[in-house]
Protein backbone atom coordinates (compact mmCIF):
# COMPACT_ATOMS: atom_id res chain seq x y z
CA UNK A 1 0.00 0.00 0.00
CA UNK A 2 1.18 3.49 -0.76
CA UNK A 3 -0.25 6.87 0.18
CA UNK A 4 -1.87 6.96 -3.28
CA UNK A 5 -3.97 3.94 -2.26
CA UNK A 6 -5.34 5.54 0.90
CA UNK A 7 -8.36 7.35 -0.63
CA UNK A 8 -9.65 4.06 -2.12
CA UNK A 9 -8.82 2.10 1.03
CA UNK A 10 -10.51 4.73 3.19
CA UNK A 11 -13.66 4.62 1.03
CA UNK A 12 -13.78 0.84 1.47
CA UNK A 13 -13.14 1.15 5.21
CA UNK A 14 -16.08 3.55 5.59
CA UNK A 15 -18.32 1.27 3.52
CA UNK A 16 -17.34 -2.03 5.17
CA UNK A 17 -17.00 -0.88 8.78
CA UNK A 18 -19.28 2.13 9.22
CA UNK A 19 -19.42 1.89 13.03
CA UNK A 20 -15.78 0.93 13.56
CA UNK A 21 -14.03 2.62 10.61
CA UNK A 22 -10.57 4.01 11.13
CA UNK A 23 -10.19 7.76 10.62
CA UNK A 24 -8.49 8.54 7.30
CA UNK A 25 -5.45 10.01 9.04
CA UNK A 26 -4.81 6.70 10.79
CA UNK A 27 -3.87 5.04 7.48
CA UNK A 28 -1.26 7.73 6.82
CA UNK A 29 0.07 7.33 10.37
CA UNK A 30 0.23 3.54 9.98
CA UNK A 31 2.22 3.80 6.73
CA UNK A 32 4.72 6.07 8.47
CA UNK A 33 5.54 3.41 11.08
CA UNK A 34 8.50 1.16 10.30
CA UNK A 35 6.91 -1.67 12.29
CA UNK A 36 3.97 -1.81 9.85
CA UNK A 37 3.46 -3.58 6.51
CA UNK A 38 0.35 -2.82 4.45
CA UNK A 39 -0.92 -4.43 1.25
CA UNK A 40 -3.71 -3.81 -1.21
CA UNK A 41 -5.31 -6.22 -3.67
CA UNK A 42 -6.41 -4.66 -6.93
CA UNK A 43 -8.51 -6.04 -9.77
CA UNK A 44 -7.62 -6.05 -13.47
CA UNK A 45 -8.77 -2.42 -13.75
CA UNK A 46 -6.55 -1.32 -10.90
CA UNK A 47 -9.42 -0.86 -8.45
CA UNK A 48 -8.67 -1.65 -4.80
CA UNK A 49 -10.73 -4.70 -3.82
CA UNK A 50 -9.02 -5.53 -0.54
CA UNK A 51 -6.42 -4.41 1.93
CA UNK A 52 -4.56 -5.71 4.95
CA UNK A 53 -2.01 -4.54 7.48
CA UNK A 54 0.40 -6.01 10.00
CA UNK A 55 2.31 -4.61 12.95
CA UNK A 56 5.40 -6.57 13.97
CA UNK A 57 7.23 -5.93 17.22
CA UNK A 58 9.08 -9.15 17.91
CA UNK A 59 8.25 -11.64 19.13
CA UNK A 60 4.64 -10.73 18.27
CA UNK A 61 3.03 -9.71 15.00
CA UNK A 62 -0.50 -8.37 15.06
CA UNK A 63 -2.98 -8.22 12.16
CA UNK A 64 -4.14 -4.61 12.23
CA UNK A 65 -6.82 -4.90 9.56
CA UNK A 66 -7.96 -7.09 6.70
CA UNK A 67 -10.90 -6.52 4.38
CA UNK A 68 -12.26 -7.55 0.99
CA UNK A 69 -15.15 -5.96 -0.90
CA UNK A 70 -18.27 -8.12 -0.38
CA UNK A 71 -18.80 -8.84 -4.07
CA UNK A 72 -15.32 -10.43 -4.24
CA UNK A 73 -15.55 -12.54 -1.06
CA UNK A 74 -15.01 -16.25 -1.56
CA UNK A 75 -12.49 -15.75 -4.38
CA UNK A 76 -9.35 -16.31 -2.31
CA UNK A 77 -8.43 -12.63 -1.97
CA UNK A 78 -8.69 -12.59 1.83
CA UNK A 79 -6.69 -15.82 1.99
CA UNK A 80 -3.93 -14.34 -0.17
CA UNK A 81 -3.81 -11.14 1.89
CA UNK A 82 -3.67 -13.11 5.14
CA UNK A 83 -0.90 -15.28 3.67
CA UNK A 84 1.10 -12.15 2.83
CA UNK A 85 0.73 -10.90 6.41
CA UNK A 86 1.80 -14.24 7.88
CA UNK A 87 4.76 -14.48 5.49
CA UNK A 88 5.77 -10.93 6.44
CA UNK A 89 5.59 -11.84 10.15
CA UNK A 90 7.75 -14.92 9.53
CA UNK A 91 10.23 -12.87 7.51
CA UNK A 92 10.51 -10.48 10.44
CA UNK A 93 11.12 -13.48 12.73
CA UNK A 94 7.98 -13.09 14.82
CA UNK A 95 7.00 -16.11 16.87
CA UNK A 96 3.24 -15.57 16.93
CA UNK A 97 0.64 -13.70 14.90
CA UNK A 98 -2.31 -12.31 16.86
CA UNK A 99 -5.58 -10.79 15.69
CA UNK A 100 -8.96 -9.68 16.96
CA UNK A 101 -12.12 -10.75 15.18
CA UNK A 102 -15.71 -9.83 15.91
CA UNK A 103 -17.56 -12.55 17.79
CA UNK A 104 -20.46 -12.04 15.36
CA UNK A 105 -18.32 -12.65 12.22
CA UNK A 106 -18.31 -16.43 11.70
CA UNK A 107 -17.00 -16.19 8.13
CA UNK A 108 -13.81 -14.45 9.24
CA UNK A 109 -13.45 -16.83 12.19
CA UNK A 110 -13.61 -19.80 9.80
CA UNK A 111 -10.90 -18.26 7.64
CA UNK A 112 -8.60 -17.74 10.60
CA UNK A 113 -9.19 -21.25 11.97
CA UNK A 114 -8.53 -22.67 8.51
CA UNK A 115 -5.14 -20.96 8.65
CA UNK A 116 -4.43 -22.52 12.05
CA UNK A 117 -5.33 -19.64 14.36
CA UNK A 118 -6.71 -20.67 17.76
CA UNK A 119 -8.89 -18.55 20.03
CA UNK A 120 -6.96 -17.66 23.17
CA UNK A 121 -9.04 -14.93 24.80
CA UNK A 122 -12.20 -12.82 24.61
CA UNK A 123 -12.27 -9.04 24.97
CA UNK A 124 -15.79 -8.27 26.16
CA UNK A 125 -17.57 -5.37 24.44
CA UNK A 126 -14.43 -4.47 22.43
CA UNK A 127 -16.29 -3.15 19.40
CA UNK A 128 -18.80 -0.33 19.25
CA UNK A 129 -22.26 -1.60 20.00
CA UNK A 130 -20.87 -3.96 22.63
CA UNK A 131 -19.75 -6.86 20.42
CA UNK A 132 -16.98 -9.00 21.90
CA UNK A 133 -13.64 -9.51 20.18
CA UNK A 134 -12.15 -12.98 19.97
CA UNK A 135 -8.37 -12.91 20.29
CA UNK A 136 -6.76 -15.52 18.07
CA UNK A 137 -3.16 -16.67 17.75
CA UNK A 138 -1.12 -18.50 15.14
CA UNK A 139 2.19 -19.95 16.31
CA UNK A 140 4.53 -19.40 13.38
CA UNK A 141 6.54 -22.53 14.18
CA UNK A 142 3.39 -24.41 13.14
CA UNK A 143 2.89 -22.43 9.88
CA UNK A 144 3.30 -24.60 6.80
CA UNK A 145 2.05 -22.13 4.19
CA UNK A 146 -1.39 -21.22 2.91
CA UNK A 147 -3.72 -24.14 3.53
CA UNK A 148 -5.32 -25.67 0.44
CA UNK A 149 -3.23 -23.45 -1.83
CA UNK A 150 -5.44 -22.07 -4.59
CA UNK A 151 -8.63 -22.61 -2.56
CA UNK A 152 -10.71 -20.14 -0.58
CA UNK A 153 -11.84 -20.53 3.03
CA UNK A 154 -15.04 -22.27 2.04
CA UNK A 155 -13.04 -24.82 0.05
CA UNK A 156 -14.17 -23.64 -3.39
CA UNK A 157 -11.49 -23.48 -6.05
CA UNK A 158 -10.22 -20.17 -7.35
CA UNK A 159 -9.44 -19.33 -10.94
CA UNK A 160 -5.76 -19.76 -10.20
CA UNK A 161 -5.16 -16.03 -10.61
CA UNK A 162 -3.80 -14.38 -7.51
CA UNK A 163 -4.71 -10.75 -6.88
CA UNK A 164 -2.04 -8.24 -7.76
CA UNK A 165 -0.67 -6.73 -4.57
CA UNK A 166 1.62 -3.88 -3.66
CA UNK A 167 3.42 -3.31 -0.39
CA UNK A 168 4.70 -0.14 1.19
CA UNK A 169 8.38 -0.97 1.77
CA UNK A 170 10.54 1.11 4.05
Amino acid sequence: MTEDDIPAVDALEQKLFPADAWPTEMFYEELAQDTRSYYVAVDALGEVIGYAGLMCVRPIADVQTIAVVPEREGQGIGSRLLTLLIEQAAEQRAEDVLLEVRADNPRAQRLYRWFGFEQIHVRPRYYRGGTDALIMRLKLKDWAGMPGAGRDAAGAGTSGKQPKTTEERR
